[in-house]
């Protein structure tokens, strides 16, 4: 029979059931042919003849001579020895696209693996498997992944929690500042935008970030400064307020920062450099050593760190690089916020 008349219907690949075994142990002690079996059952001959060949035994008759035998039993004891061995499948199986998606997400553009599934349901994605955060950790952490390792997540550190006992409340190099103790409290609960926090990021060398975090959006603004000093603030400052003019005193309602010795000087950096000196913004002084009091702000630095590792030069980064930077930040979809980005919430 030439393959022209080949009636075997051709179909998806699926693995014979138990009891289709148990069908063809039936029709071969009615001796009936491969052929005839395929035929029968609608599948292969090659698929009958190789399961044939897996679950045959030897038999003893009662003069004890020795036979093979298929039996269904022993073909289903086979398989399932063999799918044993396999170990649990991929949990994203065959979705390509989820896996092209996550290896983008959290390789290239520097996402958690949280931000990247969160986002799948918060933009309306669609694929084949959903995946919880959970899951995506472990697979990174087996190598599941073609371009993904722990080397492309945050990285994480359980270190030694620091003791605050008798640490001193009051800055003595500042005692003229306006503490972080007379905020408002709309503004300690992020209750309206235009509350700040800001903070200097160092490298290796002289050149640093200056780095401002809006409280209740999370919103970020960078800007490289040619050293840490009180001048560079001051200008980084002024022309913050120089691009926007009359509504600087809404968009930055007030500023809080640490102690550092190039934000001491509360007076000029409130003093406006456009309305005849008038007050542009309050500045509040958070206590020293108590860096979680603009919690904003340090998870904002731990995100440039990404990108901008310690000890590296900042000065080698261009004002380009640093924008991208901002804009990353301002775009990173936030758990706090159903996945929003900043610039979702500040719109």
């Amino acid at each position: 029979m030439g393959r022209e008349q080949d009636s075997t219907k051709r179909g998806g690949w699926k693995q014979l059931s138990e009891r289709e075994r148990y069908e063809i142990e039936a029709l071969l002690k009615a001796r009936k042919g491969v052929g005839e079996i395929a035929a029968q059952m609608g599948r292969h001959r090659r698929t009958i003849e190789r399961e044939i060949q897996r679950g045959s035994v030897i038999q003893r008759d009662y003069e004890w001579r020795e036979r093979m035998v298929y039996l269904g039993d022993a073909g289903q004891r086979v398989h399932e020895e063999r799918a044993g061995n396999k170990g649990r499948g991929l949990k994203i199986g065959h979705d390509h696209a989820l896996a092209r998606y996550l290896e983008q997400k959290i390789g290239i553009e520097k996402w958690s693996p949280d931000a990247a599934i969160g986002a799948i349901a918060a933009q309306g994605m669609r694929f084949e498997v959903t995946l919880c955060t959970k899951t995506v950790y472990n697979m990174i952490d087996r190598g599941d992944f073609l371009n993904l390792t722990n080397k492309n997540l945050p990285v994480k550190r359980a270190g030694k929690k620091r003791s605050y006992r008798n640490i001193r409340k009051v800055a003595l190099n500042n005692l003229k500042g306006r503490s972080i103790e007379e905020r408002a409290e709309s503004i300690q609960g992020r209750e309206e935008y235009g509350h700040w926090e800001m903070d200097c990021v160092v490298g290796s060398r002289k050149a640093c970030l200056l780095v401002l975090t809006e409280r209740k959006t999370r919103e970020g603004l960078l800007f490289k400064l040619a050293a840490k000093t009180q001048d560079n603030v001051m200008a980084a400052i002024d022309k913050l307020e120089r691009r926007h003019k009359r509504r600087f005193s809404t968009v930055f309602k007030t500023i809080t920062t640490d102690n550092g010795s190039e934000f001491l000087d509360c007076e000029s950096l409130e003093r406006s450099c456009l309305q005849n000196g008038g007050k542009r913004t309050t500045w509040y002084y958070a206590h020293p050593y108590s860096a979680w009091e603009r919690g904003s702000n340090e998870n904002a630095n731990k995100l440039i760190r990404r990108f901008i590792p310690k000890g590296a030069d900042i000065g080698k980064y261009t004002n380009a690089d640093i924008k991208r930077i901002e804009h990353w930040i301002n775009n990173y979809p936030r758990r706090m916020f159903g996945y929003k980005t900043a610039n979702d919430m500040a719109a």
